[in-house]
């Protein structure tokens, strides 16, 4: 993943609401969002070449996602940070309990982000902080390629322009979720002037710098709504895309 956008609230009808982009090489290999055959609870994509996932629910309510820490890094690390979900959703452990695991071996994966939640908590925690995992309180986050609610230009505009899609209650469900893919597919591109400075030069930055990325080698990949309700309900929409930003197959699940 390359942007999370999410509003957590545990006591409202609406517990958490999540609008994200995986942005990945075109030619990585990888399944459209499904029911996993190896634990059936599991609704989420897998990449193929390590065989984890980047975001991903469960029908009992937990979510997990994860994103790069942007920094170039030459060192060989021996995990994926896509078991890091993987191995939360597949769990039973409180996500406390999970992050508190992962702690300890933060030093086998490159840099990440990682969510980790169920119906009762929603945990942040980062290997390239020197911060606990921590706890969040309810309210609306952004999420990107550096730590929690780094303002990016895509993170503040995501974060703004998602507040007000969820924040209107008179349009259905349905209608947010098309007012936030279409916000996910914006590509406008950040002024070099708000730019940040992650060790990659100033025209991969730009070319970073859209909530939708697409380039002839690299771009957005997925973009994804998820919705898990107080009443049990979850609905999971996944848009897919090819080669160049191309719009392929589209996903729908709800339990």
């Amino acid at each position: 993943m390359c942007l999370i956008l999410f509003a957590w609230s545990p006591d409202d009808k609406d517990q958490l609401v999540v609008a994200a982009n995986r942005d990945e090489f075109y030619d990585r290999p990888s399944q459209y969002a499904h029911v996993w055959q190896s634990n059936d609870q599991i609704f989420a994509g897998k990449d193929l070449q390590q065989h984890g996932t980047w975001l991903g629910i469960t029908k009992a309510g937990r979510f997990a996602a994860v994103t790069n820490f942007r920094k170039p890094d030459r060192h060989q690390y021996p995990q994926s940070r896509g078991a890091l979900t993987t191995e939360f959703l597949n769990s039973h452990c409180s996500p406390e309990q999970y992050l508190q695991q992962v702690q300890n071996e933060q030093n086998q994966y490159a840099g990440f982000n990682l969510l980790v939640g169920d119906r009762s908590s929603l945990y942040y925690y980062s290997n390239r902080s020197t911060d606990q995992p921590k706890q969040l309180t309810p309210g609306v986050y952004g999420l990107s390629n550096h730590l929690l609610n780094t303002p990016w230009p895509k993170v503040t505009i995501g974060v703004t322009a998602f507040s007000r899609i969820i924040s209107n209650k008179v349009n259905s469900f349905a209608e947010q979720e098309t007012q936030l893919l279409n916000l996910l597919q914006s590509d406008d591109l950040a002024d070099e002037s708000l730019l940040p400075d992650t060790g990659v030069g100033i025209a991969l930055e730009k070319m970073l710098s859209p909530l939708f990325i697409a380039s002839p080698n690299y771009g957005t990949r997925a973009s994804s709504i998820v919705r898990i309700q107080a009443d049990g309900k979850i609905n999971f929409t996944e848009q897919n895309y090819s080669s160049g930003g191309k719009t392929d197959k589209k996903v729908v699940y709800s339990s």
